[in-house]
């Protein structure tokens, strides 16, 4: 049987199981049996459903290997390669082996599953993607694709953003769907948050850092602004990063000057040889997680962690001492355009104080070769009405891209 014809009936049954359990979860609602009802278990429905789900559980590992290795090959891009998703929603064993199949962002270049959102993006080309921004509602989609007009429906949804502006500072929350942006379901991926001027600006994670170190680290500044009565910050909220922009008191002309400082990001990750956390699945990020007990006084809720927890080498102490700072590049005057210039790759076509691209800022004794501190890490630019491209690279996940091209849409009077 060829592959494909594999492909098309795995999709037709991963299809009948939603249907069924939408069924299911619809007479439930509409008969509301009690308790002591039972199906009947050689119900029709149920029997063949499991015969076609054994079939395909049952096949050997090497033949189910050979398939996959041939669905992910022949997929590399979407909406194809929503087939590759498909092959993980048969059963536990397709869905094992398509994990260890499908390589991360930054050894593909591809993005195939949510958690593809929080892993770095590739070290040789960037993965273009570009936002669309909605006035009405407030609202900011970030796609997989060159532009809307390239794209078209091939186009790929990979978050969404909302922005809620409160009394002294604005939030941007962040999901995986364009519609749910409650920060209570598993939709939710992360927030943005400004101060009162909108010159700093925090991207919080909802889930924890993939380097123990660095999570015993977070846990034990979360007990600490415990103890000075901090306590409010919300389960599933980690600082993973801070991006300033610097004032303009004399209103002098030109672009915006911001910095981005990545606390999960050492800066060995742009060294030779370094790596950058990738995070392989989603944790849970749960109140229960961390035990709480309370301080003498009975007022601020203490979170506990063992001691055995902050025994970290003098290398990773020393990553976390050093993380990774992006700096805006520098543009160049144009006398014949009479504006300021950046070199987008034809990427960016309007002019706007929005536009920018992110290099990496470091210092002489960090070991950095000149390559590395020239590359571009992140670009940001308007292609048109509401229209805005993002182009994104290792170290960066798309998350974390995503959250700062998000602060360049709040309202910066102070810095132009």
């Amino acid at each position: 049987m060829h592959f494909k014809s594999i492909v098309r009936e795995f999709r037709e049954m991963r299809d009948s199981i939603g249907n069924s359990s939408r069924r299911r979860a619809d007479g439930k609602h509409t008969n509301r049996r009690g308790r002591s009802h039972i199906a009947p278990e050689g119900s029709p429905s149920s029997s063949a459903l499991f015969q076609r789900q054994s079939q395909w559980a049952n096949m050997p590992p090497e033949l189910l290997l050979d398939i996959i290795q041939r669905v992910e090959t022949a997929q590399p891009s979407w909406p194809a390669r929503r087939d590759v998703v498909s092959c993980a929603s048969v059963c536990r064993s397709w869905r094992d082996i398509t994990k260890e199949v499908v390589k991360t962002p930054e050894q593909c270049g591809c993005l195939t599953f949510p958690i593809s959102l929080k892993q770095p993006g590739p070290k040789d080309s960037p993965i273009q993607c570009f936002i669309k921004r909605e006035r009405a509602t407030s609202t900011f989609r970030l796609y997989l694709g060159l532009s809307p007009a390239l794209s078209g429906d091939a186009s790929k949804l990979l978050l969404a953003a909302r922005k809620i502006r409160r009394a002294t500072s604005t939030e941007f929350v962040i999901s995986f769907l364009g519609d749910d942006f409650s920060r209570s379901t598993n939709a939710y991926v992360g927030r943005l948050k400004s101060n009162f001027l909108g010159t700093k600006f925090t991207i919080y994670d909802s889930q924890p850092p993939h380097d123990p170190a660095i999570e015993s680290n977070c846990l034990s500044n979360r007990r600490l602004h415990s103890k000075q009565g901090s306590s409010r910050s919300p389960s599933g909220s980690y600082n993973v990063a801070t991006i300033s922009y610097e004032l303009n008191v004399l209103r002098t002309r030109g672009p915006r000057r911001m910095n981005c400082t990545m606390h999960w990001i050492p800066i060995s990750a742009i060294q030779e040889g370094g790596t950058a956390p990738t995070p392989t699945t989603f944790a849970k990020c749960q109140k229960d997680q961390f035990p709480q007990s309370v301080d003498p006084k009975g007022k601020n809720p203490l979170i506990e962690f063992s001691s055995t927890s902050l025994a970290e080498t003098p290398e990773t102490i020393q990553d976390m001492r050093n993380p990774l700072v992006l700096k805006n590049k520098a543009p160049r005057w144009h006398e014949q355009l009479q504006c300021w210039c950046l070199n987008f790759k034809g990427r960016v076509t309007v002019a706007s104080v929005k536009n920018f691209q992110l290099v990496a800022s470091v210092e002489p004794c960090q070991n950095v070769s000149v390559a590395e501190q020239e590359k571009v890490i992140l670009q940001f630019g308007k292609i048109g009405k509401d229209i805005f491209t993002m182009d994104y690279r290792y170290p960066l996940s798309a998350f974390q891209a995503f959250a700062i091209c998000l602060s360049s849409f709040d309202t910066k009077p102070a810095c132009e």
